[in-house]
């Protein structure tokens, strides 16, 4: 089955920088686009990024674009959230999730930010 184990996350003074990684089995990784999601404290579920299969197409949220980069790696099955300039405001769960559903997704990695 479908299988995504998110890791990375941490506590990062704000103006900071943190690489989310996301594992992923049980599916053809290469063949799937990918995405990005996240869930502040006390509010919804929100998308922050998604990457085509090839990684030639990626798209962000306004709110994290110049600051965060997705990327992936087919060979090594994983995905990757490069964040930098770090705001309080980013803290929350972060999710990997295959294609742009959040049904998917793993069980997330805490990014808190604070001074």
């Amino acid at each position: 089955q479908v299988q995504l184990v998110e890791s990375g996350g941490g506590l990062v003074q704000p103006g900071g920088s943190l690489r989310l990684s996301c594992a992923a089995s049980g599916f053809t990784f290469s063949s799937s686009d990918m995405s990005w999601f996240r869930q502040a404290p006390g509010k919804g579920l929100e998308w922050v990024s998604s990457i085509n299969r090839n990684g030639g197409v990626r798209t962000y949220v306004d709110s994290v674009k110049g600051r965060f980069t997705i990327s992936r790696d087919n060979a090594k099955n994983t995905l990757y959230l490069q964040m930098v300039s770090l705001k309080p405001e980013d803290t929350a769960v972060y999710y990997c999730a295959r294609g742009y559903q959040s049904a998917s997704r793993g069980q997330g990695t805490q990014v808190t930010v604070s001074s």
